[in-house]
Order: structure tokens, then sequence, then C-alpha cells
């Protein structure tokens, strides 16, 4: 019999820095009420979605940039989301800024975590691949801080077993890299839910702008085929506190084709059924791991970490 997941992509337009964490909530409740209303069992929304992008303003004061964080996951803030989730029977994927205590000291991660339809946490994951650089650069028209504000992920690439398949999890800059996708793919991954803050202007390569959106899905798109896998990659979109964010929400089949994408860079939710069993098209076939692989011509992958 074959199984079915019926997901939403929940797009969200701008944060401004003055608009409460409550009022960002109450849009996605509403947002996930439209895709419950579609037929929906989960809702992905994007990176750090309870704020605006912080990253990309340079702060001295520690408790300016904690301000941004979330001690408690859910909290005041954003039980009711959790609450929604619970009364309406959806699950959910949560990107958010985390201050944790561990070993006696604070960490702070860029996570996501994965909520069933009870409003119960099932599963987290903290960005490893963190972009951008460490230092004030007022040079650039907007900084890219992550380097500075972010410490790397450290629960690696987890999959879960949740929803009927195998869902996995990454954030932002990880859909750049292949090995975000292999990690999971040999788990068996079978939907890999992502967010993202992606500006239009790179400072470093401008001559790149206008390939923004190709980029952004051609390795959301690879990453879906080489691991015969199901993609779902939502974006904070639009013009943020002067900086333009790239929309191109999307739902990507294992065959790496999209099936659908939203068209605005507003709030927006899409919905598509995807049959996980359609992984098994190309996991059984072209990237049968089992059969093709070849891990010993790959240790310069693990072993080193640059040219």
């Amino acid at each position: 019999m074959p199984r079915y997941l019926t997901v939403a992509a929940a797009q969200m337009g701008p944060i401004s820095r003055s608009e409460p964490r409550a009022s960002a909530v109450r849009r996605m409740i509403d947002m996930m009420r439209q895709a419950k209303s579609r037929g929906a069992e989960i809702v992905v929304y994007p990176e750090l979605a309870l704020t605006t992008f912080f990253p990309r303003w340079y702060f001295e004061d520690q408790a300016a940039i904690d301000s941004y964080f979330e001690r408690e996951m859910p909290n005041e803030d954003t039980r009711p989301l959790f609450e929604a989730a619970s009364e309406l029977g959806i699950g959910f994927y949560l990107g958010y800024a985390e201050l944790t205590e561990e070993d006696g000291r604070l960490y702070h991660y860029n996570s996501a975590v994965l909520v069933d339809s009870s409003g119960t946490i099932i599963g987290k994951y903290r960005k490893i691949h963190l972009p951008g650089h460490t230092e004030n650069e007022p040079w650039r028209p907007f900084q890219h801080l992550e380097k500075r504000y972010f410490e790397t992920g450290n629960l690696g690439f987890p999959v879960f077993d949740a929803f009927g398949g195998r869902m996995g999890m990454c954030i932002c800059n990880d859909r750049r890299w292949p090995e975000t996708f292999r990690v999971m793919g040999l788990q068996g991954v079978e939907m890999v839910m992502l967010g993202y803050n992606t500006p239009v202007h790179y400072p470093l390569a401008p001559e790149h702008d206008h390939l923004q959106d190709f980029h952004n899905h051609l390795v959301m798109q690879a990453g879906a085929y080489q691991n015969g896998t199901w993609v779902v990659g939502v974006a904070k979109a639009g013009k943020e506190e002067d900086c333009d964010l790239i929309g191109g929400t999307c739902v990507i089949a294992p065959t790496g084709e999209i099936v659908a994408q939203c068209q605005s860079l507003d709030d927006e939710v899409i919905t598509y059924q995807c049959e996980l069993d359609r992984c098994r098209e190309i996991q059984d076939n072209i990237f049968n791991l089992a059969l093709h692989r070849v891990p010993a011509a790959y240790r310069l992958i693990t072993e080193t970490k640059s040219a």
C-alpha cells in the first residue's frame, strides 16, 4: 500500500526588528490552519522563523544578541503554535535561535525542531555549515555574522522515523554541501526539510547575484535526486530591513523535479501530496548506494578539509 505524506511549505515574508515573536507566531498559526484545510499533515517553516535575520547586524552587547535566542522550546511566545498543532493534529518543522547550557557554559545554535501532531518535539537539528564571518566588516551593505553568533551544530545529521517515513532536517547553507544530503541518504532518508534566509546580494561576488535563485534550486534538486529523497525548502522572503531575500520555496521530488513552488515573496502556503515510496525509484536504481558506492575511494572527503 503506497505511503503518502501531504506536506505544506509555509513561506514567510519579512519580519522587522520591531515585530514581536507573538506576531510571527500568529502568522505561522494562520498558515498552519491554511495547511490543515488543504489536508497537510506537516508544515515546514523557515530558518530563524521567529525573528528578523539578526546576523546581518554587528552587536557588541551580548544581551542584545541573546534577546534573539530562545532559552526553551516551547516557551511563552511559541506555546500557541504548539497548542495549535495539537488542536489541528498537524506536525511542523520550526527554525529558531537556541540558547542552551551544556557542561556548565552557554551555547548558541541555529536550530530546528521536528514536532509531531500532538505538539511534542520528536527531533532536533543544529546547523553545521555556518556561513559568513566573525568580525565587523563595515564595508558590507549588511553583515553576515553567523560564525560570530552561533556555534557549529553538534548533533550531526540525524534521521527520524516519523509521519510514516524517514525524516531529516538541515538549515539554509547546509543545502549547498552535498555531504549534508549524503549523510542522511546513507540513513535512508525520505524527506529532508530545510528553512533558509538567503539574500539576493552576495557582497563577496556580486556578479553572482542574478544566479541566487538558480543556485538555491540547483543544490536542493541535486540533493533530492542524488539521494532519492523528497526535499522541502522554505524561505523567509522579501525586503527585510532593507535586505532583499530570495523566495523560491518549493517541494522537490526524489527525481529532482520541482513539483510545487511559491509564486510570491510574502506569507504563502503551498501543499503537495508526497508519495514516500517514490524514493525507491532512485534509491533502488541509479543511486543504489549499497550496490554502487565505493567508500574506500572517498577517504579524502573526511581526511582533508580543503585542497
